[in-house]
C-alpha cells in the first residue's frame, strides 16, 4: 500500500497536470494571430429583422461598415446602411446565392437560377463575368462561352481570380483573365487526390496560405483544394450528425457557407448551426451555436437559427450570418484587440421571429386542390399536430404530423398548388421511398414520385438531375436552386401512401393548412367526438371515472386525459381526425363557471418537437395503418414553441363539488363538451 506521502505527491502532481491543461485549454480557447487575442463572440445579435425587403437572405459580403445581402426570392442585392436601414443596391437578377468582393470594389454574384456569374460596380451596374444567361451546362473556356450548372458558391484568390462552387456540375472552377477552366471535381461522389469528386458543393473560400475550401454540401465534408488541383479531406466523417471533435472524428449535416477570419479560424454554416475550426497546435471543430432549428438571440451557445446560408467576417472580426429561413441577418459580436465592443449595445436582443401571418399566407395564391380539376373538394387523411407511432413507453419513437394528407389515388399526378421556385440547395429528399418529397420555400409536398408517372419514367423537358440505377429506377435526384414551377405544374405521381401529404409554411414556421390555405368547397359541420375522460394523479395512477352520477373525489394534483378525433365533411366514418384545439374548465356544482377555459392544447402551428408527449399520453398512436387512438392531456400546455406540464390544482380549490369540463373544438368552430362530476378533498 503506498505510504500516504507518495500519495499527497501523486495528487499535487496530478493537480499540477490539470491547472497545465487548463492553461493550455484557456490560451488554445482564444484564437491567436500576429500578436493579437481574439476572445470568443460574446453574443447573438439581429443585424436585419424581418420585414418585406428581405425574404430570403442567402449571401452576405462586408465592405467598410456596409453589409451586403443577397434575396434569392427577390432577385435583388440589398445593402445595410450605416444607419442600420436597407437600400436596393441591385436587381432583377434570377436568383443570386453567395455574393464577394474583388480588391477592386466591385461585388461578385453566383446567380444560380441564371447559370452565370455576374459583377455589379459600386453604382449598381450589373454585367455577366462568365456563363450564358439562362443556359445550364458543363463548358470551360473563354468566359463568355463557358457554362455552369447552377453556380450557388464564389469566392476571391489573392491573385484576383474568381473561384466559383459549379454546384450541380459538382465540380470547382477558376475564372482568371477571361478564361474559365476545372481546378477539381469530375462526377458526383466523393473521392480526394488528383480525380477527386464532389457532392452539390455550395460554399468556397479562400484559406489564409490561398488554398480554397470548400463546404462539400452533401457529402458532409469540408475539403481543401491546392493550387494543383489535387483534394484533401479536412474534416468530417461522413456521419450526418453535427458531432464536434477532432477533424477527422467530427460530423455535419450538411455544410453549405464557409469563412477563414484574419486570425486562421474558420467558420462553416452547418444546416441550422454555426460550427468552428479554432487555430492552433490541436485545430478541432466546435459548434459554436445552438443545433435545432429556431430563433434565439443572446448567448452564442444557446442562439437558435434556420438553415443557414451565408457567411461573412467583418473588419473587426464579428461574424455575419444570413439567417435564410428566418428570414433575417444575424451579428456575433466578438472582442478583439482592435475592437472593445464598442456601440455594441446599440442592438436589441431577440428572442423570437416573426410568425408568419396565416391571413396574409392564404391570400398569395388562389385556391385550389393539388389535383385535377383543381377546384373538385378531396377527401382530408390527416391535420397537423396528429401523433405519428405509438406511445407504448418513455422510449417510444413518435412525432407530429406536420402536414394536411389529401387523398387520391395510386398514380395519379400530384400538382403545386401556387407559383414558387426552388431555393433549398437540395430540395429533393427520400428518393425511392415511401417519403420522397420536393421542399418548396411556402410549402412542401411529400409521399410523390417527384417529376416522374407511376413507372418511374421521368417527364419531358423535366429539370431533374436524375442519376439510375443498375435497374433503370432513379436512385439519385436533384432540383437546382432557382428553377421555379406554376401553380397547376405536375409535381409527380402519387406513390403507394395514396395521398399528397401537404406542408404549409416556410421550414420551422409550418402552420395549419386549413387555416393557412383555402381549399374550394371545404367544409366541416360535424361535431368532434370525446370517447373518454380519464384522471390521473401526478405519479400518474388512474383515479376511477366509470362510476355513474358519482363524484369523483379528487386530492392534489390531478392530470385530465381526453380521447377524442374529429371529422369532416364527406370524409369516410372511419376517418379519423386529430382535434384542433381543446381544453378544460372548472364550475361548481350549479354550473357556475369557477374559471375560465384553459385552451391548452392548440394545433394552429406544428408544436416544438419535444411537446409530443406533453400532447398525447400512453396508448395513443396513429399511422398508414391501424387504429388511431389521440389520447390528448389537456392540462398540459402544447402551443406551437410553448410546452409545459401542468394539473389540475385541487389546492387552488374549495373543498366540496365541482363539474369538470372538458371541450374539444375543430377549427371551423364546431365544438363538443364532457362533464365530469368531481369532489375537492382536502
Amino acid at each position: 500500500m503506498p505510504r500516504k506521502g507518495s500519495r499527497l505527491a501523486f495528487i499535487a502532481v496530478f493537480a499540477a497536470i490539470l491547472i497545465a491543461f487548463g492553461l493550455i485549454i484557456y490560451y488554445f480557447g482564444f484564437y491567436r494571430y500576429d500578436g493579437k487575442i481574439r476572445q470568443s463572440f460574446t453574443r447573438v445579435v439581429t443585424l436585419v429583422s424581418r420585414n418585406q425587403q428581405l425574404i430570403e437572405p442567402f449571401g452576405i459580403a462586408v465592405k467598410d461598415v456596409l453589409t451586403y445581402i443577397s434575396d434569392g426570392e427577390s432577385g435583388r442585392i440589398l445593402r445595410r446602411e450605416a444607419d442600420g436601414q436597407l437600400t436596393v443596391f441591385a436587381e432583377n437578377l434570377h436568383t443570386p446565392s453567395a455574393i464577394v468582393f474583388e480588391k477592386t470594389g466591385d461585388l461578385i454574384v453566383a446567380d444560380s437560377g441564371s447559370h452565370t456569374i455576374r459583377r455589379i460596380d459600386s453604382s449598381g451596374v450589373v454585367t455577366i463575368v462568365a456563363g450564358i444567361d439562362g443556359q445550364a451546362g458543363d463548358a470551360d473556356g473563354d468566359a463568355a462561352a463557358a457554362k455552369f450548372y447552377g453556380p450557388i458558391g464564389v469566392a476571391v484568390h489573392g491573385d484576383g481570380s474568381i473561384v466559383v462552387a459549379d454546384t450541380y456540375n459538382d465540380k470547382i472552377k477558376l475564372i482568371r483573365d477571361g478564361k474559365v477552366t476545372t481546378l477539381a471535381g469530375s462526377t458526383r461522389g466523393f473521392a480526394d487526390g488528383a480525380t477527386a469528386k464532389f457532392d452539390t458543393p455550395c460554399g468556397v473560400a479562400v484559406w489564409n496560405d490561398g488554398s480554397i475550401l470548400v463546404a462539400d454540401t452533401e457529402n458532409g465534408r469540408l475539403r481543401v483544394v491546392e493550387s494543383d488541383g489535387s483534394v484533401w479531406t479536412l474534416s468530417g466523417s461522413g456521419e450526418r450528425e453535427p458531432k464536434d471533435g477532432l477533424l477527422s472524428e467530427a460530423g455535419f449535416i450538411r455544410p453549405t457557407a464557409i469563412a477563414a477570419d484574419g486570425f486562421g479560424g474558420i467558420y462553416v454554416a452547418d444546416n441550422n448551426a454555426v460550427r468552428s475550426i479554432k487555430s492552433g497546435s490541436f485545430p478541432y471543430v466546435e459548434t459554436i451555436t445552438g443545433t435545432r432549428r429556431g430563433f434565439r438571440d443572446g448567448v452564442p451557445h444557446r442562439s437558435a437559427f434556420n438553415r443557414i446560408s451565408g457567411l461573412a467576417v467583418d473588419s473587426r472580426q464579428n461574424l455575419i450570418v444570413a439567417d435564410s429561413d428566418n428570414g433575417v441577418v444575424r451579428k456575433f459580436l466578438a472582442q478583439t484587440a482592435v475592437d472593445s465592443g464598442k456601440g455594441s449595445d446599440e442592438y436589441e436582443v431577440i428572442t423570437n421571429a416573426a410568425d408568419t401571418d396565416p391571413a396574409e399566407f392564404r391570400q398569395r395564391q388562389p385556391p385550389r386542390w393539388p389535383y385535377d380539376p383543381p377546384e373538385a373538394k378531396r377527401d382530408v387523411a390527416g391535420t397537423l399536430g396528429e401523433i405519428r407511432g405509438e406511445i407504448v413507453d418513455e422510449n417510444s419513437r413518435v412525432w407530429f404530423h406536420n402536414g394536411f394528407d389529401i387523398a387520391g389515388a395510386y398514380g395519379e399526378t400530384a400538382r403545386f398548388i401556387r407559383d414558387e421556385k426552388v431555393l433549398l440547395p437540395a430540395a429533393i429528399e427520400n428518393v425511392a421511398t415511401s417519403r420522397e418529397l420536393i421542399r418548396m420555400p411556402s410549402l412542401g409536398y411529400i409521399h410523390i414520385r417527384i417529376g416522374r408517372d407511376k413507372d418511374d419514367s421521368f417527364y419531358s423537358g423535366s429539370p431533374l438531375i436524375a442519376e439510375l440505377g443498375a435497374n433503370g429506377k432513379p436512385e439519385h435526384l436533384r432540383i437546382p436552386r432557382g428553377t421555379k414551377f406554376r401553380a397547376g405544374d405536375a409535381i409527380g405521381t402519387l406513390n403507394s401512401l395514396n395521398h399528397v401529404h401537404l406542408i404549409a409554411g416556410p421550414s420551422g414556421d409550418e402552420m395549419n393548412a386549413i387555416g393557412a390555405l383555402h381549399f374550394p368547397g371545404i367544409s366541416d359541420g360535424i361535431v368532434p367526438v370525446i370517447e373518454k375522460v380519464t384522471l390521473f394523479n401526478e405519479s400518474w395512477r388512474e383515479i376511477e371515472t366509470e362510476t355513474a352520477n358519482k363524484r369523483i373525489k379528487l386530492a392534489g394534483n390531478t392530470r385530465v386525459i381526453v380521447r377524442a378525433y374529429d371529422r369532416m365533411d364527406g370524409n369516410a366514418e372511419r376517418r379519423r381526425l386529430g382535434v384542433y384545439r381543446l381544453g378544460y374548465q372548472i364550475l361548481l356544482a350549479d354550473k357556475t363557471p369557477v374559471t375560465e377555459t384553459n385552451w391548452n392544447i392548440i394545433f394552429d402551428r406544428n408544436p416544438d418537437s419535444d411537446a409530443v408527449k406533453f400532447a398525447y399520453a400512453k396508448g395513443s398512436k396513429s399511422g398508414a395503418t391501424g387504429e388511431t387512438i389521440f389520447n390528448y392531456i389537456v392540462t398540459n400546455k402544447v402551443n406551437g414553441d410553448e410546452f409545459s406540464e401542468g394539473f389540475l390544482a385541487s389546492a387552488a380549490l374549495d373543498s366540496g363539488s365541482y363539474t369538470l369540463r372538458v371541450f374539444a373544438a375543430d377549427f371551423f368552430g364546431n365544438t363538443t363538451s364532457k362533464d365530469i362530476l368531481i369532489e375537492v378533498t382536502k
